[in-house]
């Protein structure tokens, strides 16, 4: 009976346990020499970058995007999707009724339904593609074929402050890294002398949660997005005091990146401190390239009147847009552009008279957004920038006070242009009231995902450990719309 007893090797294992399991370690040795060899590896989720590192280095993207940039336009307070791009005659017929057959379950969830309210504005095809414009936007109408209209969006709040929050970071709670940190921490920067990501606030303020809508979340701060200035320097004390060498304040940050850095060891790990270093060499580089960067003088008269410069409705929106351009004209990887600051119709949010409202807003930016794609094109950068336009959510097809419209999530627009987007596009659909999506929906996570996609990002790979877990822009859903790609 003892000699039939399996024969131990010194390790505690069978003779035949030892060979199987060193058998299976030399195959899967030599699987991953295959792998490595085939570049499976770098297509593999991004790890945390090390503090030391250079994090806006430019990087390969997972495969070959066709767009380098983004420039994005965020309409602050939600747009009425029924009044700008997505007409519905039905809606116009029944106006003053109640809405008809609606689900007993969804009336129920429904705030104050009221009735409806059907659109004054008037819709009309254009270009090639016949995409119907609205009234207010005639400038867009002269370049509607570049862009593809999604009417199918679909977001999971009625508040402005989660709304944005999803809309720039995928989640409905503070703390998550937005859009542009995914990127440029995915990706770098092609300039290592300016920011790799921009946002330019509307000149009435910032939208609800303010830094949190462009900030790196539990990524290093060094992926956070930095505010620029539309007139005088675009950083607040940029400029070296007066009488500062450049040889004196380069002694300067020597010494201070000396204590700094000693003061890192002491506390690995600390991203804010990081940071912080990494941004003292930005600036110094920065007081040389930015103010450059942001002169618009160098911009010729026609150019600026392309963008509406030369009209007082429009020049401060048309600022902006001219600016993004020439940032991504420079390298910067992502530019966030908002339309809407503050409250009620200082913004987007028309609860009081959805015309009144839009009308303004609309004036603002329909030159300025229609100038910034024409300029694009004509420069051959537009098949590498992408533009995206949206609002954290759209507007509701009943009446609220009369003439305005409340905040719905369930069904609104947005258009992307550019950089690989297949132009002259329509997709999705909401229903005759335009009250939900109910074709081809798109949330936001599918969004982002294309964005990310456009950008040659898979957006399952693109990962950040926090908290013992990965953690994506998408979190775990998204599908890339792939009818509006190119």
């Amino acid at each position: 009976m003892h000699d039939r007893l399996p024969r131990l090797t010194p390790c505690g294992q069978t003779r035949r346990e030892f060979l199987w399991e060193t058998g299976m370690g030399f195959t899967g040795t030599a699987l991953t020499a295959m792998l490595a060899a085939d570049g499976f590896f770098t297509k593999a989720a991004a790890a945390a970058v090390p503090e030391t590192a250079a994090p806006l280095a430019q990087k390969q993207p997972h495969y070959a995007g066709k767009a380098k940039s983004v420039i994005f336009l965020f309409m602050y307070g939600g747009v009425s999707q029924v009044d700008t791009w997505d007409p519905k005659p039905e809606l116009s017929r029944l106006s003053g009724q109640p809405i008809p057959n609606l689900d007993a379950d969804l009336q129920f969830k429904v705030r104050n339904p009221g009735t409806l309210l059907g659109s004054t504005r008037k819709f009309a095809p254009a270009g090639k593609s016949g995409i119907p414009v609205c009234d207010m936007y005639p400038h867009l109408a002269g370049v509607v074929d570049h862009l593809a209209v999604i009417r199918s969006m679909y977001a999971d709040s009625f508040a402005h402050g989660s709304g944005l929050l999803q809309m720039n970071t995928g989640y409905l709670r503070q703390g998550f890294p937005s859009v542009g940190s995914w990127l440029t921490y995915g990706l770098g920067t092609a300039n290592q002398n300016l920011p790799g990501y921009v946002v330019m606030l509307d000149w009435r303020g910032g939208p609800i949660g303010g830094p949190p809508n462009w900030g790196s979340g539990f990524m290093p701060a060094t992926f956070q997005g930095t505010q620029f200035r539309t007139s005088g320097a675009p950083i607040i004390d940029l400029a070296p005091p007066a009488g500062t060498s450049t040889v004196r304040q380069r002694d300067q940050l020597d010494l201070l990146a000396e204590l700094n850095h000693r003061h890192l060891a002491a506390k690995p790990g600390e991203s804010e401190l990081a940071a912080r270093i990494g941004t003292y060499e930005l600036a110094f580089r920065m007081q040389r390239e930015a103010p450059e960067a942001v002169d618009l003088t160098q911009e010729s008269e026609a150019t600026q009147k392309l963008y509406g410069l030369d009209d007082p409705a429009t020049e401060k929106f048309g600022r902006r847009c001219l600016m993004a351009r020439r940032l991504v004209e420079r390298g910067v990887r992502f530019v966030q552009v908002y339309s809407g600051g503050g409250h009620n119709d200082q913004n987007w949010d028309a609860h009081g008279d959805v015309d009144k409202n839009h009308e303004l807003h609309c004036q603002e930016t329909d030159k300025p957004m229609a100038g910034l794609i024409a300029d694009l094109a004509s420069r051959g950068l537009l098949d590498e920038t992408l533009i995206v336009w949206c609002g954290e959510f759209g507007r509701t097809p009943t009446a609220q006070n009369g003439k305005g419209r409340d905040h719905s999530p369930r069904g609104f627009s947005a258009w992307m242009a550019g950089g690989g987007v297949k132009g002259g596009t329509l997709h999705g659909a909401t229903d005759d009231f335009g009250f939900a999506a109910v074709e081809n929906k798109v949330h936001v996570h599918d969004f982002h995902a294309t964005i990310l996609h456009l950008m040659g990002v898979d957006h399952k790979l693109l990962t950040y450990l926090h908290s013992g877990r990965d953690y994506r822009l998408t979190d775990v859903e998204g599908k890339v719309v792939e009818p509006i790609v190119a």
